[in-house]
């Protein structure tokens, strides 16, 4: 799969932005200055849907941040795809963020798993198992074992992933897409050195997260 080109705005606002632009248009057209708060949500939709060109990384043990947002959680947790011990990274989005969603390392998908759930608020531990989701099986080309989950929130809706088991992803590859707020899970070997902590800000393939052993 061919990394995904960078066009600035994301290929899945382009309907939004086109219908917010056109509806401001013809409000102010019709009633002038009265179209400013129709300006204010097409200018809304324009940063939401903003799909930046990152610096990635080359470190072959590093593991980016697969998402735009705060980090709610580090530390040890139970994978429940894997069923295992792992080191567990959580990314959260606002609104305000960017929501593509970028592989953290080069590996292959192995499997995948989609779970229809809740929609509670994506900043709450729980999240994590009770809301709409989607996890990915990743082995790095070291084979290490990564699993990184797309966690739908309040008021996400719709959960977009472009990848299926047996492609192959290369660090920093948008591979999906969450609309509204939401989070990222990263479920990395127990070994794994977090270089993150509650609090911390980070960008979307631009910020290291971990560094896997070895």
């Amino acid at each position: 799969m061919n990394p995904y080109p960078h066009p600035i705005i994301a290929r899945e606002g382009w309907p939004f932005l086109a219908l917010a632009v056109g509806v401001s248009a013809g409000v102010t057209w019709i009633g002038g200055w009265w179209s400013a708060p129709f300006w204010l949500v097409a200018l809304f939709v324009l940063q939401f849907f903003r799909d930046p060109a990152r610096p990635i990384p080359t470190a072959a043990n590093l593991v980016l941040a697969p998402a735009d947002g705060r980090i709610v959680v580090v530390g040890k947790a139970r994978d429940p795809y894997l069923d295992r011990d792992a080191l567990k990274i959580s990314v959260f989005m606002n609104v305000f963020n960017v929501h593509s969603n970028r592989s953290p390392v080069d590996g292959e998908i192995r499997n995948a798993w989609y779970h229809p759930g809740s929609f509670l608020n994506a900043a709450l531990d729980k999240a994590s198992l009770e809301n709409e989701r989607n996890a990915l099986h990743i082995v790095t080309n070291n084979g290490a074992a990564i699993t990184c989950v797309q966690v739908a929130g309040l008021v996400a809706r719709r959960i977009l992933c472009y990848v299926k088991p047996g492609d192959r992803l290369a660090r920093g590859q948008r591979y999906g897409f969450i609309r509204f707020g939401s989070r990222v899970d990263l479920y990395l070997p127990p070994d794994a050195r977090p270089l993150v902590q509650v609090g911390d800000k980070v960008a979307a393939s631009a910020s290291v997260l971990a560094e896997l052993p070895g």
